[in-house]
């Protein structure tokens, strides 16, 4: 009889001493406090507590992967583009992470955000398909200083993708086409310059001596021989031809 009147307050004295009782994994950290007041940062293993006295507040130190969602960013080139990212941080003072700052997990998300699009938007759009390194670099340190306050590491920062509208990428693919076919041009006229600069160089050889000349013309004869066509074509030297004409301009 006597147990079941005690037995209320006995359930009670188990649930306050269980709830005294703590125990932290190796990457966690129990932040305490001691009437309202920071104590100290315990952890990992078994902690016990001063019932309603201290309370505790678990911190995770394991790297945290964080999805930035897509922004909408405008480059400095005018092009509007989606980026979205991935942030590896995690948190390396636990007292800083609780104290100083709401919900740690989401000011950073936010700051991340923020952060993306102001570099972003200070890059053109070449430069952000192609110096994504150093992108990645500049926001990680923003990001870094920024959350030092915190008591939060980000490690790395990565660009997952930029996203251009339909209108843009065949804009960009008109572009890339155009400057192949400007090279392709350029590579054409640097030929025929070399070919040009070669004949002239040839004639000059060729006509410092008439024999020269007469040697080619016979050298033409003979490859037209060695062909297996019905139509002949006999090559005349222009200067015969000269000859001819001021012959009968004479007569």
């Amino acid at each position: 009889m006597n147990i079941i009147i005690y037995f209320p307050a006995i359930v009670l004295i188990a649930a306050v001493l269980m709830s005294a009782v703590k125990i932290l994994r190796e990457y966690e950290r129990g932040v305490v406090f001691q009437l309202g007041r920071f104590f100290k940062v315990k952890g990992p293993g078994l902690i016990l507590l001063i019932p309603l006295v201290q309370q505790m507040v678990r911190v995770e130190l394991r790297t945290v992967v964080m999805d930035v969602p897509p922004q909408d960013v405008i480059s400095r080139d005018n092009v509007s583009v989606q980026v979205n990212a991935v942030v590896y941080f995690r948190v390396i003072d636990p007292q800083k992470a609780i104290i100083n700052v709401e919900h740690f997990y989401e000011a950073t998300s936010q700051l991340a955000q923020t952060t993306l699009r102001s570099v972003l938007g200070q890059h053109d759009l070449d430069e952000m398909l192609a110096e994504r390194d150093k992108l990645n670099a500049d926001i990680r340190n923003i990001l870094d200083s920024q959350t030092d306050a915190w008591g939060i590491k980000v490690a790395n920062v990565e660009i997952k993708r930029i996203d251009l509208n339909e209108t843009m990428v065949r804009a960009i693919a008109r572009q890339a086409e155009a400057e192949r076919l400007r090279r392709a041009k350029v590579i054409h006229a640097e030929g025929e310059k070399q070919a040009a600069a070669t004949l002239v160089e040839a004639a000059r050889l060729l006509g410092g001596d008439p024999r020269a000349i007469q040697l080619r013309y016979l050298q033409t004869l003979t490859e037209i021989a060695g062909e297996k066509s019905s139509t002949i074509v006999f090559p005349l030297p222009v200067d015969v031809i000269d000859r001819l004409l001021s012959k009968r301009g004479d007569s």
